[in-house]
């Protein structure tokens, strides 16, 4: 067949529709389809077939979900798969259709995971002579450079296209902004299209497209066949063939270099599409324009403010209500206020306990009492969805800081009645929300995040924080510091990282009190001398001493902060008070 970069030059390149949806329409076999290149191979072949003679120029082989994980780790059976499809679709396509690898999403953690789980599955499309190559239905860049600049070196004139699956209003599952996965793969110089496919239909990927910029690569789309809806228990498309023709016609007015189906797509979906293109000429793309608004209402963060000028400021975290009582907590902020704290923090259902939502509980502070409010969110409880409707409205009611965190686990006695999210972790949370920073919100957040102090791999730690850093983190807010160990860390974050970094110091009230941490609470280090020190001592003495304690860390760690981070213990606010004013003269005496 012609090169087929040499065929892109004068023609839009038509591909295939669903697979895994249309195999679904046909057979009620329930193996899925890719076991089907070795259980079914006919009706593959044949579903490839159709979607040729209905007019596809390209086609996929049957692979999208192939990772090791579906085949319960087993490589023989995984290879077999693969190099079935592989032959597959080779034989529908002789000379008929290009072919290319599809390759799915792989879920394993790191990059370098990723890439190695992609580099098994290239391996084999490069031995089987395959030259195209489609990593589909991504909701981030994990393991994708690697992976094609391998393939590149391996086969040159290999042609590589990135596809990234997003919502309407352009995020991943994961919480990645489109252009700015756009800008990693045509950065990377060594990809030859870029475009999206799956979760929207053609209307709104139009309107998603219709300013990207590619930097000279290839523009490619395979929006679904509208949105799913449930029937008898099954998912079914219910947009027509003839509305999703007539709805590609816009994406191709942008210039779109290769078009095709997704999810709920058929033959009959490509043969009208084939017709609705048929004698129309390639579209130039158009100019890219920047529509971002130069005049931005941008409100002053006043803690963001003091820390810039190395003012000091203290932060003061109180629990939020486990009823809708408010009055207690209303009253506590003010005085907390009153005391000289310069921002509020609200915890996250802090060791997985429901209480009232620190967004809304900060937008009522924020809003009532003129005090700036830092809620924590953790990555537990809410999806993208829910995440990004709660920053919208926490932001819009002038929140605007936030402290994201993963959150602690549910307990085990209550995980069958409790799930956990964790579409996030707290690095991606992060990135998330900067490019809501970037593209959304008019005022934007100062995004902070935790940095445990404490932790026995404190390398580890300094590199999450690198991470969290380059993913938007603006302030640190440590774990409380009261050791050694602890201030030797602290001092070797200071060193490494480039980063605002809130101190944070607990005081401990009672012997029970400092057993409790030591003994349940993730992420405080006591010491044995420390939970001495309370022996015997009544509730004046042993405040007495926490306070002493407090001071002489706020002392020691001067140097190491840009400002302090204060925890309530047990809803002593009075406590509070006096430790705010104790902080106070420690940073008016240096």
């Amino acid at each position: 067949m012609e090169n087929i970069r040499d065929y892109l030059k004068n023609n839009v390149l038509l591909f295939d529709g669903a697979m895994g949806t249309y195999y679904d329409e046909l057979t009620d076999d329930g193996i899925g389809c890719e076991l089907a290149n070795i259980k079914n191979p006919e009706l593959i072949k044949g579903i490839h077939n159709e979607y040729i003679e209905a007019g596809a120029k390209a086609i996929l082989t049957n692979t999208f979900s192939v990772g090791i994980d579906v085949f319960n780790g087993d490589r023989n059976l995984q290879k077999e798969v693969v190099v079935a499809g592989i032959d597959i679709a080779n034989e529908a396509a002789k000379d008929r259709a290009y072919v290319f690898a599809d390759i799915g999403p792989i879920h394993t953690g790191s990059n370098e995971l990723a890439f190695e789980e992609y580099k098994v599955l290239i391996d084999i499309f490069l031995e089987k002579g395959v030259k195209n190559f489609l990593f589909e239905t991504r909701s981030s860049t994990s393991g994708m450079v690697l992976s094609a600049e391998y393939i590149k070196e391996k086969c040159s004139d290999a042609f590589i296209t990135a596809s990234f699956a997003v919502m309407p209003d352009g995020y991943s599952s994961e919480g990645y902004q489109y252009n700015a996965l756009f800008a990693e793969i045509t950065n990377s110089g060594v990809f030859d299209a870029v475009g999206l496919n799956c979760v929207s239909g053609a209307n709104h990927m139009a309107k998603l497209l219709k300013d990207v910029d590619t930097k000279g690569l290839y523009l490619f789309a395979k929006p679904n066949a509208g949105y799913p809806v449930v029937r008898d228990d099954r998912v079914y498309y219910s947009s027509l063939a003839n509305y999703f023709a007539n709805q590609i016609e816009d994406i191709l007015e942008l210039g779109v270099n290769i078009v095709g189906g997704c999810c709920g797509t058929t033959p009959k979906h490509i043969e009208l599409l084939k017709k609705s293109m048929s004698g129309k000429l390639i579209k130039p793309r158009r100019a890219v324009k920047s529509e971002k608004s130069t005049a931005q209402n941008i409100r002053v963060n006043r803690f963001k403010e003091k820390l810039d000028l190395g003012q000091k400021p203290i932060a003061v975290e109180l629990d939020s209500p486990i009823d809708t009582n408010i009055t207690k907590f209303m009253d506590n902020a003010k005085k907390i206020k009153a005391a000289g704290a310069d921002i509020i923090t609200i915890a996250d259902n802090p060791i997985a306990r429901a209480r009232m939502d620190s967004c809304l509980l900060a937008c009522k502070v924020r809003n009532e009492l003129d005090f700036d409010v830092l809620p924590h969110m953790t990555c537990r409880d809410r999806n993208v969805n829910a995440s990004r409707g709660l920053l919208l409205g926490a932001n819009a009611m002038g929140v605007d800081n936030v402290l994201v965190i993963t959150g602690d686990p549910i307990p085990n006695a209550q995980r069958d009645e409790i799930r956990s999210v964790f579409e996030f972790n707290s690095v991606k949370f992060a990135n998330f929300i900067n490019s809501l920073n970037n593209d959304v919100f008019e005022s934007p957040m100062n995004i902070c995040g935790a940095l445990n102090v404490n932790s026995r791999n404190f390398s580890a730690e300094l590199k999450k924080a690198v991470r969290k850093q380059e993913n938007g983190v603006k302030v640190l807010f440590t774990q409380p510091v009261l050791t050694k160990r602890a201030i030797e860390n602290l001092k070797t974050a200071r060193e490494n990282l480039d980063i605002k970094i809130m101190g944070g110091i607990i005081p401990i009230v009672s012997e029970r009190n400092a057993r409790y941490m030591q003994s349940e609470v993730n992420g405080i280090y006591i010491t044995d001398d420390i939970v001495e020190k309370y022996i015997g001592k009544g509730r004046e003495e042993a405040e007495e001493i926490a306070l002493s304690m407090s001071k002489e860390i706020a002392n020691e760690i001067y140097d190491l902060v840009d400002g302090y981070y204060l925890i309530t213990v047990l809803n002593r606010v009075s406590l509070m008070e006096r430790l705010i004013k104790t902080v106070k003269k420690v940073c008016d005496n240096r």
